[in-house]
């Protein structure tokens, strides 16, 4: 019994978190899902066609359920998985994403949370379907506080689903900001003296 509402709770929190990812990409441009907002060139749409590929391979191969479609190779020296190509299409990369959503999906409502899979690059390879969903999990939280973020960065938008989308105030997002300059200041003084 416990194991069917660990199943679904762990379930329905990838999924929503996985719906709150996409709905980063609403309303901005081409330029602004795919350009980099980090050193590191991390970007929206890039983030979810990182979460496709390691799910399909998380959730699919290593459970000898291999995925209908190619994947990026793991490591390539350009970080394919990571970047979106000129050539790649938003609607591609977010119908990669739901294919590679629904092969999951299908993974997790068939196998047992105690089915056994093996993460080769994993130090301990042999894995139970509990563990890789953990995994999955907060590997999708994670990227998803990455688009907060990178949204928050774009446009000042955030929340973290439509349905809890926050109004924007700037002359109070302004204070609160100036409020906490003040204080890594004094902070910064202190130590100093």
């Amino acid at each position: 019994m416990i194991d069917e509402f660990a199943k679904e709770y762990l379930h329905a929190e990838l999924q929503w978190t996985r719906e709150a990812l996409v709905w980063k990409l609403d309303g901005l441009s081409e330029y602004d899902v795919r350009r980099p907002l980090t050193a590191t060139g991390t970007n929206l749409l890039g983030l979810i066609k990182h979460l496709a590929t390691w799910e399909a391979r998380y959730l699919g191969e290593n459970f000898n359920r291999p995925f209908a479609g190619p994947l990026p190779r793991w490591q390539d020296s350009d970080g394919s998985d990571l970047w979106v190509t000129e050539s790649e299409s938003r609607e591609q990369i977010l119908e990669f994403y739901r294919q590679a959503s629904a092969h999951s999906d299908e993974t997790i409502r068939t196998l047992p949370l105690d089915a056994l899979g093996h993460v080769p690059w994993w130090p301990q390879p042999d894995v139970k379907l509990f563990s890789v969903m953990v995994h999955v999990l907060n590997d999708t939280t994670r990227h998803a506080g990455h688009a907060d973020i990178l949204r928050e960065q774009l446009d000042g938008r955030t929340g973290v689903a439509a349905s809890q989308q926050e109004q924007t105030d700037n002359a109070a997002r302004g204070a609160h900001c100036a409020m906490i300059e003040r204080s890594a200041r004094a902070a910064a003084d202190n130590t100093q003296a």
